[in-house]
Formats: C-alpha cells, structure tokens, sequence
C-alpha cells in the first residue's frame, strides 16, 4: 500500500492546523442558489437552503448553501431568496416550427388533423423562413417556461440548429423522413439522403445540438425503410426518434396492411434492440410493455396532445410499474397548443388519477421526475442532465414562489406539480449560460420574434383567403 496519500493527508492537516491559515476557495463562473433546491436525484428529497457551483458549464457541486460556499468563490451570484432550484424540463417530443400552425385546425380526429389539413399545409407552406420563424417563436416559449432540452423532429433540422444554437437550447434535432411527398422532399428516397447527409456532417462544437434520424412513422414508412434507417443509425451510432403506436387509426392501419400492432412490427425489424425515443406510446399491450421493459426503447407521453386528438390514454403507469424510464413531451403546438411542460407535468399527473380510479397513481415527485431525471434517460441524456449532480451540464431553472396562488407552501413538490407554472419561472440556465434571468429571455429579441412569426402568419392567412 502507498504512504503517499497518507503522507499528503497530515501534511495538509498539519498545515491547515496552524493558526491563520484556511483552504484556498476554488474559483466558479457562479453559484446559483435556492431556498429549496430539488435535484432530482434518485430517492433524494428538497434541500433546503441549498446552492450550486458552475464551472465551465459543468455542475462542480450541489449542496448546502453554507457548504458551497465555504468551497467555492464567484463573482457571479444568482439569489436564491423564495425560489425553488431545480433541472430544467426535457420536452421529449415536439415539433417546434410547428407553433406557427397554432389554432389552425382543431377538435378535429388524428387522421382527419393530418391528411386533410396539417399535411396540405405543410406542403404550402413549410419553408426554410417558416422554420426559422417557428423556431424562434418556440424557442422563446420553451425558455420562459423554464424547457431547457428538447427532441425535435422537423423539416430543415439545419435552419432550426441555427436559431438553437441562437438562443440556447439544448437539441437533438431529427431530420423527418417519410415515404410520401413533404416539403422540400417528393417522397422517401430523396428525404433519407438528406437525413443520412445531416447527420453525417451536422457538427455543434458547443454539444448541445445532436443530429438524429426522424422516420415518422411504422404506417407512413415502409418496413424496408425502416430497416434502411435503422442500419443508417446503427453505422454512425446517431439517436432514432419515431411516432409509436400513437392512436386507433394507426393501430387499423398497422392491422390491415401488415397484421400486426406497431410495436410487434417494429420489433420484428430489430427497432427495439437499438435507443429508439419512441413519441406516444398510447396503445402497447400488457406484452408489448414488457418487450419494452428488456428493450432501449424511451416512450414519450403526451398528455395534452393526446387528449385534444382524442388518440387514447397512454398506460403511463403500467409502464413505470415495469421499470420504463418513460418522458413527457408536448407534440407540437399545432396540436396541443402550446409548448408548456408545466401542463404536461400537471396532466400527466391528473389523468392516471381519473381513468384509473386511484388517486396515488402519478404522485407528483414521479411526475416531476419524467419531466426530468426519466426524460433525459429516456433521450439517451441520462449522463448529460436531468438532475442536479456533480459533472452534469448546468442546465437549470428557478422558480419564484412569492405569487398569492403559491400561498400558503406546506409541500414544494406538490406545488410545483399541481399549483406553479411557467409563468412562475424566473431564471433559465443552459450549459452554464443565463439564457433568461427575472423573466426576461435574454437570448432572443422578444419584439422580433412576434414580428417574424406574424410575416409568416399573414403569409397563411392571405392564401388561404385567396383561396375561398
């Protein structure tokens, strides 16, 4: 056995011993406190006055405010007075650009939604200016709620990787692939080059920005394609995001064409044997779930979308019962309205109650932890972020609780789950960056924003009367 360390360690008490001496503060880019501090970590409960050291975008401690800071030294300190500090949200499943489609067809079915107006759409309209209007507007939406990663699948990847990289945002960006005529693409041969194209080349220093394969779904790609994609994945080990078995109207369409379910037919394809973030996941049967539990398999629930298209209710708990890591996600506003997580966080939790007739079904620390520490995993970012944790990236949120409706607070987990909201989020901070601070979203001119997205809207709304 070595003397060495044992050597150090009296030197080090000997010297630290002697009267007026004191350990050297280590210097962080900040420390970021809170009066409650949530990390998420597995099995840990609220810290109360608690901080976090950032050094060069890295969580570099988590603890007791007095602790850190008799550790670290900062000329940056971000106030913790009646704030809760927690991971920022993982939106698991969105199409941002989308945003700008808000309010255009609703109370309608699935089917009908798609093929008769967000598809025809999408071929008139979806442009590169489209995508960076879309983008920017949900960026910005995404920020002041407090979402600081998202998993977005969308035309022109490259131009929304542009407006991320603007204004912060942590991304893994799919490039949309599917068998029939979308824009910029006439079908799937010409959509799968460009997708092999970025994400070969598609390259963000920052590692923020991830480029992945999109295929949109098991009833709009063909088997053959799917198998095509999935090797293509394999080969440059690139994340693969797909629709999985989001409604009945899939579900027929899977049945007639191929005489099977979706998650049967995708794991006969060996899709399930490779990290798939699987968006929906409404309709697996109790087999299916199981498959999944032995698979790399993440599922996405999306409460709101689901309900507004009247797609089903995901068996969220039956799937956590099993050990899934399963994330929660918006759609895209086009069909929820909105980019709030705060209302996934709360419908998720709701929901379950309702159609199972148990209210200890989806307590809100487990719901806090599928916008969280499950949402990364269930990404492939568990190692990235997700918790508050010594070597994660600093991505991180506060919440401010002074407001009357947060009055009186017994239970912060509880408030975050069924009282808070985004408009509740004061501070944002991505990769160690203050992307928005006191409510303001520092990274994006906010009038600009609203200016481009009415450009585009006008747009819309001047063909579509020309079209009347």
């Amino acid at each position: 056995m070595s003397v060495l360390p044992i050597f150090r360690s009296v030197i080090a008490f000997v010297f630290f011993s002697l009267p007026g001496t004191a350990l050297a503060k280590e210097a962080v880019d900040m420390i970021v406190y809170g009066d409650y501090v949530l990390t998420m970590e597995k099995g840990a409960g609220v810290l109360n006055n608690g901080a976090v050291a950032v050094k060069d975008g890295t969580i570099l401690a988590v603890g007791p405010r007095a602790d850190i800071e008799a550790e670290f030294k900062t000329k940056k300190k971000v106030s913790g007075t009646d704030k809760v500090l927690m991971p920022g949200l993982i939106n698991g499943h969105t199409h941002a650009a989308m945003v700008l489609f808000r309010g255009m067809a609703d109370d309608m079915t699935l089917i009908d939604w798609l093929q008769n107006y967000i598809f025809p759409m999408e071929g008139k309209f979806v442009d590169k200016d489209f995508v960076r209007a879309g983008a920017q507007l949900a960026c910005w939406e995404m920020l002041r709620g407090g979402t600081t990663t998202i998993v977005d699948m969308y035309f022109y990847p490259r131009i929304a990787a542009q407006v991320y990289k603007t204004c912060g945002l942590r991304a893994i960006l799919g490039a949309p692939m599917i068998d029939y005529p979308s824009p910029g693409f006439t079908g799937w041969d010409d959509s799968f080059a460009a997708g092999e194209e970025f994400v070969q080349n598609f390259k963000d220093p920052s590692g923020r920005l991830i480029a992945a394969f999109a295929p949109h779904g098991a009833y709009t790609v063909s088997p053959e394609h799917l198998r095509a994609v999935l090797a293509a994945a394999k080969a440059s080990g690139a994340p693969l995001m797909m629709h999985v078995a989001e409604s009945p109207s899939e579900m027929q369409v899977m049945k007639e064409r191929y005489h099977n379910t979706t998650v049967r037919h995708i794991a006969g394809l060996g899709m399930l044997d490779y990290p798939l973030i699987a968006a929906h996941m409404v309709w697996p049967d109790e087999d299916e779930m199981d498959m999944l539990a032995m698979s790399q398999v993440g599922p996405i629930h999306n409460p709101t979308s689901n309900m507004k298209t009247a797609a089903g209710f995901s068996p969220v708990p039956q799937m956590l019962a099993k050990g899934i890591n399963v994330g929660l996600g918006t759609d895209g506003a086009a069909s929820n309205n909105d980019l709030d997580m705060w209302e996934e966080i709360r419908h998720a939790a709701l929901i379950h109650k309702g159609k199972s007739g148990d209210a200890t079904i989806m307590p809100a620390k487990t719901v806090l932890a599928m916008a969280t520490r499950m949402g990364s995993a269930a990404i492939g970012l568990g190692d990235v972020v997700g918790t508050l944790s010594t070597g994660k990236r600093a991505d991180m949120i506060q919440l401010i609780l002074t407001s009357p409706r947060l009055a009186p607070l017994y239970d912060v987990e509880s408030h975050l789950v069924y009282v808070a909201g985004s408009r509740d989020v004061v501070t944002t901070i991505i990769d160690g960056q203050m992307v928005m601070r006191n409510g303001k979203v520092r990274s994006l001119d906010r009038a600009k924003v609203i200016q481009d997205a009415k450009v585009q809207a006008d747009k819309i709304r001047a063909a579509l009367e020309a079209e009347k």
